[in-house]
C-alpha cells in the first residue's frame, strides 16, 4: 500500500507541478490580472492549499483502488486521460489564453473525475468519497472558467 501511495503522490504532484511550469506566469500574469473574474474567485492561496489536499486524497484513493480493479487497461487509460487533461488546462488557459478550449478541457476533466468517483464505487465503496474534493473543486473551477469566457 505504501509503495502505491508514494507512486501516486509522485505522479499526481508531478503532473500539477509540470502543468504549473507549462502555464508560464499563470495566475500571476498580467493577462490574468486584467481579465474579468467571477465574484466567487477564491484568493490565490486557496488554490495551492486545495490542490495539496485534493492530490493527497486522490493518491490515497488510487492506492486503494489499484489492487482491487480487474480491468487495469481501463484504469490506466482513464489515468492517462486524467493526466493529459490536467496537464493541458494550465497552458491552454493561462499561457495561450484560450478560454473556450480551457472550458472544454476542464469540463472533460470533471467528467473523468466523476467517472472515477462513481464507476469504481463497487470496488472501493466509501473510499470513493476521497475523490469528492477533486470533483467539487473542478465544478468550482469550471464555473470560474465559464465566467471568464462569458465576461471577457
Amino acid at each position: 500500500m505504501i509503495y502505491r501511495l508514494i507512486l501516486f503522490l509522485i505522479l499526481n504532484f508531478g503532473s500539477i507541478g509540470l502543468g504549473s511550469l507549462m502555464a508560464g506566469k499563470g495566475p500571476r500574469s498580467e493577462w490574468y490580472a486584467g481579465i474579468n473574474k467571477a465574484p466567487w474567485t477564491p484568493p490565490g492561496w486557496v488554490f495551492g492549499a486545495s490542490w495539496t489536499v485534493i492530490m493527497i486524497c486522490f493518491s490515497i484513493y488510487l492506492a486503494y483502488l489499484w489492487p482491487v480493479v480487474e480491468n487495469k487497461k481501463l484504469l490506466i487509460g482513464m489515468l492517462i486521460l486524467h493526466y493529459i487533461l490536467n496537464l493541458a488546462w494550465n497552458p491552454v488557459f493561462f499561457y495561450y489564453h484560450q478560454l473556450l478550449a480551457g472550458l472544454f478541457i476542464i469540463s472533460a476533466l470533471t467528467l473523468v473525475i466523476a467517472f472515477f468517483m462513481f464507476f469504481y464505487w463497487p470496488e472501493v465503496t466509501y473510499k470513493s468519497l476521497l475523490v469528492a474534493p477533486y470533483f467539487i473543486w473542478l465544478l468550482i473551477a469550471t464555473s470560474l472558467n465559464a465566467y471568464s469566457l462569458i465576461k471577457n
